[in-house]
């Protein structure tokens, strides 16, 4: 078993509009934008990172907003849903913000569902389990959420993903329905749900679907342990790969999703201070020689 694995590190997902993406996490949900800057490999189109405070591991959602980009179909083989953890005494209040909103129980935790710009599944959890530091933003710090609670994982079969997520030290909790729970030894964002849905079709990547789900390291001497550890589980995992902020590894698992392994290090202050982070583009530095293109091109923020 690994035991390096602290939880989740980010999740990054697909958009269609940039703006409406930028306005729901930085508005509705009170997130800090801690990043602005482009896809690696389409630098025409941004890279958005929204999280609490410092962009603390566990809290940090990013998007890739391609205009046309198509509607994603759900089914398994992908993120269900994204949950963040909220207050147990602002669950309420959220609820009559949106009314409408499905809310139910699982698992002893009562939960209210949203929808993201895109159709994506965001559920708010209610736990004082925090997260993150928070940021002083557009919402009544009682109500702002504090970081990832979980996330959902959907697939057709349980038995390969089972012992994938049990080699990265997770350990089942108890099923309910379609769900069985897992948690990992870690004070972050530590929760994950297998949901077997074999009568789901496949799902189509487009506009509101996750990308990739990272899961956190301290360090690049734990990410090559991991590293080790899953090539010699038999999975085909990527080199190191240097994504500014954090270094990255990926695989995909045997229910067809993308992970990745990151680490925590160095962060997200370094290449502009912590009191403006978010407010300029920031680019890789292969792209710089793009900047008065990208400047024109991309939608202002």
């Amino acid at each position: 078993m690994i035991e390096h694995i602290t939880g989740i590190h980010h999740i990054t997902a697909m958009a269609s509009d940039a703006v409406a993406n930028n306005t729901f996490f930085t508005q509705s949900l009170g997130q800090r934008r801690v990043k602005k800057t482009v896809n690696f490999d389409a630098p025409e189109v941004y890279h958005l990172y929204y999280a609490d405070r410092v962009g603390t591991p566990g809290t940090v959602m990013t998007y890739f907003p391609f205009p046309d980009i198509s509607r994603a179909r759900r089914g398994v083989g992908e993120v269900g849903h994204i949950a963040y953890a909220v207050p147990e005494t602002a669950l309420a209040e959220w609820a009559r913000q949106y009314r409408g909103a499905r809310r139910d129980t699982l698992f002893d935790e009562d939960r209210l569902h949203l929808t993201g710009p895109d159709g994506e599944a965001i559920i708010l959890v209610a736990t004082d389990n925090a997260v993150g530091q928070l940021w002083s933003g557009t919402l009544d710090p009682a109500l702002a959420p504090r970081g990832f609670h979980s996330a959902s994982l959907r697939v057709a079969e349980a038995e390969e993903m089972d012992a994938l997520l049990r080699l990265m030290g997770y350990v089942p909790e108890g099923t309910q329905g379609s769900v069985t729970r897992y948690r990992v030894r870690g004070k972050r964002a530590s929760v994950l749900d297998l949901d077997l849905r074999p009568d789901m079709p496949r799902a189509t990547q487009g506009a509101g679907s996750v990308h990739h789900i990272a899961f956190a390291v301290p360090d690049r001497e734990a990410q090559l342990t991991v590293r080790k550890a899953l090539i010699a589980a038999g999975y085909n995992v990527t080199p190191v790969i240097d994504r500014s902020y954090f270094w990255a590894i990926y695989f995909r698992t045997p229910g067809g999703i993308l992970f990745e392994i990151a680490t925590d290090e160095p962060g997200f202050a370094t290449d502009e201070p912590l009191d403006t982070l978010g407010e300029a583009l920031l680019l890789p530095p292969q792209h710089e020689s793009l900047r008065a293109v990208l400047e024109r091109a991309l939608p202002a923020l």
